[in-house]
């Protein structure tokens, strides 16, 4: 079975639709939970983060990785043949394209690109066509980097942000491991 790394940043609002993701490949993949250390330990209008945890725990039936201790050993024991950032917010963009590791997230994704394996980012922020939009064009120029489809996230009140459509996480997943961006890229 192939070993998956699905990490988890603050764009709360999405966090339902991870739940929906991860009980959908949790027959597939053995996924190991990775949550940035906002998403661990941060309550919000979208929920408790000890129900988020508890959920994602149970799905996934192995606790989650929340610091970067916990996450710098994933690049030397290989962990993931693959590794998705669902949701990526413009934060975490902007760190990757940068060489940023401050977070469990960010050192995931550095531990797990040293083993030249794919990395997919479903992105979810109000800057991604504003402030994230270089990094965003950054990663997509980057060996190993893949990215879930994404578009405009109710163009008519936030004109800069995006949302990646998280059906299409499977997919893919598939087209990734395979070396593939899943086309189109913009939806």
């Amino acid at each position: 079975m192939i070993n998956l790394g699905f990490a988890v940043c603050g764009s709360f609002c999405t966090h339902k639709k991870v739940i929906t993701v991860l009980k959908e490949l949790a027959d597939q993949y053995n996924i190991t939970p990775i949550l940035s250390e906002i998403v661990y330990n941060t309550d919000t209008r979208f929920g408790k983060a000890s129900d988020f945890i508890a959920e994602v725990e149970n799905i996934c039936s192995c606790k989650c990785i929340h610091s970067i201790k916990g996450a710098e050993p994933i690049g030397p024991k290989a962990l993931f043949d693959v590794m998705i950032i669902a949701p990526c917010t413009g934060n975490t963009l902007g760190k990757l394209a940068n060489g940023i590791t401050d977070s469990s997230v960010t050192m995931a994704a550095k531990a797990h690109l040293r083993n030249e394996r794919p990395l997919l980012i479903a992105p979810s922020t109000n800057d991604a066509l504003g402030g994230s939009a270089k990094n965003i064009g950054i990663l997509m120029n980057c060996k190993n980097i893949y990215f879930v489809p994404f578009k405009q996230d109710l163009p008519q009140e936030k004109h800069n942000s995006c949302i990646s459509d998280f059906s299409l996480i499977p997919k893919a997943i598939e087209e990734a491991l395979q070396g593939n961006q899943l086309q189109p890229i913009l939806l």
